[in-house]
């Protein structure tokens, strides 16, 4: 089978994941690029097909070209409707597109700004703990409410994956590698099985590699 498009990303990152996870489930292939980040996407050829000059990045038929990964991957979903990646009808559609812009920004908007609180990327390189407080409790208010919504439930739309499922196991993933320690994940009981099945499913167990959760959340850096 010929791929359906060249993809320019790093395999560790989540948005290519999501990209390699819906390849594989719909039975298609995509070709992943060598990429060297701060090499490959500085280059003038990269930079004049994607100007914007991040990854992931996609190459489809006759120049067609996408950025971000839930919309490259929602666009690869969208060749094998067969799939079910996106659902069985227009109603699943819309549950798939609602759980994915609520695990990219209830979720993993505050696993990001915690991230780069504590490792003092802002300008001003500060850290307050009462901001960090203050993040994490609005993806604890988001974990709860997933917590109780995958209750008896096998996978978040339909009883097969779908895109919103290997949306939310990235999300879920890099949360706990960041955020979540062992004593946080522990009170999520639901999402964490939730993700141990999505994420362990045969077809993209490989991609998503293993879990290297954190037994601790990231701390701040001390001051110098």
């Amino acid at each position: 089978m010929a791929p359906v498009g060249s993809l320019w990303g790093d395999s560790r990152q989540r948005q290519t994941k999501y990209i390699l996870s819906a390849a594989a489930v719909a039975g298609l292939e995509v070709d992943l690029k060598p990429f060297e980040f701060g090499v490959t996407n500085k280059s003038p050829e990269f930079v004049e097909k994607f100007p914007f000059a991040k990854i992931p990045t996609f190459e489809g038929e006759n120049g067609f070209t996408l950025l971000e990964g839930a919309s490259i991957a929602r666009y690869v979903a969208s060749l094998a409707p067969e799939s079910g990646l996106l659902g069985n009808n227009i109603k699943d559609t819309a549950l798939v597109d609602q759980w994915i812009h609520f695990a990219e920004h209830e979720i993993n908007t505050y696993t990001d700004l915690i991230w780069q609180l504590v490792e003092r990327f802002f300008p001003e390189k500060a850290y307050s703990e009462s901001l960090h407080k203050s993040i994490f409790e609005r993806q604890e208010r988001s974990l709860k409410f997933l917590e109780q919504k995958i209750n008896l439930r096998e996978f978040i739309v339909t009883d097969q994956i779908t895109l919103a499922d290997i949306v939310l196991a990235g999300v879920i993933q890099r949360a706990a590698r960041v955020t979540l320690g062992a004593a946080e994940r522990a009170l999520y009981p639901n999402v964490f099985a939730y993700y141990a099945r999505v994420a362990g499913d045969p077809r993209i167990k490989d991609i998503f590699g293993a879990d290297d959760f954190v037994e601790v959340p990231v701390a701040p850096k001390k001051d110098e």
